[in-house]
């Protein structure tokens, strides 16, 4: 088996979300002083390579406490999407690869995007799917749709029509992946397994692909 990791390592300084908190990582207790070591990790929900769930946008939609475990593992499929900059995902383009996403239960938007991550150009630029192909992906019974971007909307879509459409049914979205363009050319299963606490929106999570 070929193991590849997909997250982004959470770190001071790290790309987030424009308006989101940086991630702190600070010392506790140290082995010098005390025999152990400890350190205190201060961080939003959607930190790094992370998970959205309904409630993240939806009122009274499901948080990750209505998950069980086996919505974040199953078989996936990377798309290549990748492009010069601002391209639209439409219909056509995922009808083209109809019989591999139907056979799958996460979908990967490989776009490519991630080469900019600590970049200005991360956050801008990205290709999106158009609403009909979201709709179109949300009605064949998928467990989540990834991505190598910030966001599965543009920056300028201030109504968040891609996550909408996606959560309400149930999709969960995984957002800044990275490494995906491997993937391409493989039959994998993917993990995507969120931290548990109580009530989460979204979730940091330790995302893989396992090939045979």
């Amino acid at each position: 088996m070929r193991f590849f990791d997909l997250s982004h390592t959470i770190e001071p300084g790290m790309p987030v979300y424009p308006g989101s908190p940086a991630p702190g990582i600070t010392s506790l207790f140290s082995l010098d002083r005390h025999g152990f070591a400890e350190r205190v990790l201060t961080l939003s929900s959607h930190t790094g390579t992370h998970l959205d769930f309904p409630s993240h946008m939806l009122e009274g939609g499901r948080s990750l406490d209505d998950f069980g475990v086996e919505c974040f593992f199953g078989k996936g499929y990377a798309m290549d999407v990748r492009t010069d900059g601002g391209d639209i995902v439409t219909l056509d383009d995922c009808l083209r690869f109809e019989e591999e996403i139907r056979s799958c239960e996460f979908l990967l938007l490989c776009s490519g995007w991630s080469r900019f991550w600590g970049e200005p150009a991360y956050y801008s630029g990205y290709p999106v799917l158009s609403p009909e192909a979201a709709r179109w992906l949300s009605g064949i019974g998928l467990k989540g749709i990834g991505v190598d971007m910030i966001s599965v909307d543009a920056p300028s879509d201030e109504r968040y029509r891609i996550h909408n459409l996606l959560l309400e049914n149930g999709i969960v979205i995984i957002e800044n992946l990275n490494n995906l363009s491997p993937l391409l050319t493989l039959t994998f299963s993917f993990s995507c397994f969120p931290l548990r606490f109580a009530g989460a929106e979204a979730s940091p999570a330790r995302v893989v692909a396992i090939a045979e």
